[in-house]
């Protein structure tokens, strides 16, 4: 995937002046200790983009440089809407454990319970387990048809078109013993969603999780004036549309307050059962860290190893980290839309998150 490299990340200095349009929100040491990290950080690296701090679901601290909108001079706030891609996946897997919380779903039964017209001999391997973590063996045919067929990029279709043409080979591996960050497994996610509820995916997700959560700017492809850019000067924007089949594994955008909510309400609160929060927490694929829609990694603080959900997105320019304290202590979020190193947007949030020691 293309990036914004060093030299244009200068050059569009220019026009996102380290100096201005600096977003605070908090106050104190915290606040003071965010935003020189967010100044180093542009100084040396040209980072754009927003970092916010948060306890049980509210910012405390939150800085931001250059701006969401370039042409428009908008910036970065916790209220602008941005993609959030593949943060998509847990929002996909709590709406998941709404169901098996209901008896609707099951994680370990074979999928062709749910996918009847599915193929049966990978449908009684495949659990949904396996799919949310990204482990069932079903191959990723998108890209092959797709180059077969350019017209079918960005075009939407129904979800069971969609999983014949690009979620039905012959299994790459045993389902459980590898992992393999496929979007095939949310396609599939997607299909046996809409087939058990009878319920569309978005009205779906936003009846089990975005409206009872008060989660008001989650949505599917809703980014209001926010941009992604390939190049700032002049300002380049990177357009990637994103099919309804898709949106289960990254079709969703959101804003840095909605995030902070998310995080706090899932995993610090009894909005899902303590089984619910134990199964998206518990990693599930230990070569990559990976639980159900999302990683699990461990986190320095103060000396100390700390257990984080990590969810991270990166889709077109738009880069994203949603890192929330398992022991409930701190959330942080960070988005961009120059098409920032993933490494390093990790390097900001991991830094940031160590301003809330304690």
């Amino acid at each position: 995937m293309e990036h914004i490299d060093r030299r244009m990340l200068m050059a569009g200095m220019i026009l996102l002046p380290v100096t201005a349009r600096a977003a605070r929100f908090g106050s104190g040491a915290e606040q003071a200790g965010l935003d020189a990290l967010v100044r180093k950080w542009a100084n040396e690296q040209g980072f754009r983009g927003l970092v916010a701090l948060g306890r049980k679901g509210h910012a405390t601290a939150s800085s931001a440089q250059g701006f969401a909108n370039v042409e428009m001079r908008l910036p970065f706030d916790l209220d602008v809407p941005m993609a959030i891609a593949s943060i998509s996946k847990r929002i996909t897997a709590v709406a998941v454990m709404r169901l098996v919380e209901r008896g609707q779903l099951a994680l370990d039964t074979p999928i062709a319970r749910y996918l009847p017209a599915y193929r049966k001999d990978i449908g009684a391997q495949v659990t949904l387990r396996h799919l949310l973590s990204n482990s069932s063996g079903i191959p990723n045919q998108f890209g092959a048809v797709v180059r077969a067929r350019p017209e079918l990029f960005g075009k939407d279709m129904p979800a069971g078109e969609a999983v014949s043409l690009f979620a039905s080979g012959d299994l790459v591996f045993a389902p459980g013993t590898r992992f393999d960050y496929a979007l095939t497994n949310w396609i599939l996610v997607l299909a046996i969603l809409e087939t058990v509820s009878g319920t569309r995916f978005p009205d779906l997700v936003r009846n089990l999780v975005t409206a009872p959560l008060r989660l008001g700017a989650t949505r599917l492809e809703h980014l209001g004036d926010s941009m992604s850019y390939r190049t700032l000067d002049p300002p380049t924007v990177w357009a990637s549309p994103t099919a309804d089949y898709l949106a289960a594994g990254g079709g969703f955008c959101g804003t840095g307050r909605d995030l902070m909510r998310f995080a706090h309400r899932v995993y610090g609160t009894s909005f899902l059962t303590a089984d619910s929060r134990r199964a998206l927490t518990t990693i599930e694929v230990a070569s990559d860290h990976y639980a159900l829609g999302g990683r699990v990694r461990e986190v320095t603080i103060a000396g100390k190893a700390v257990r984080c959900a990590w969810d991270t997105g990166n889709r077109a320019g738009y880069r994203s980290v949603l890192g929330h304290r398992l022991d409930g202590k701190g959330t942080v979020v960070v988005l961009n839309n120059t098409g920032y190193s993933q490494k390093t947007m990790d390097e900001v949030a991991e830094a940031a998150l160590r301003l809330q020691a304690g």
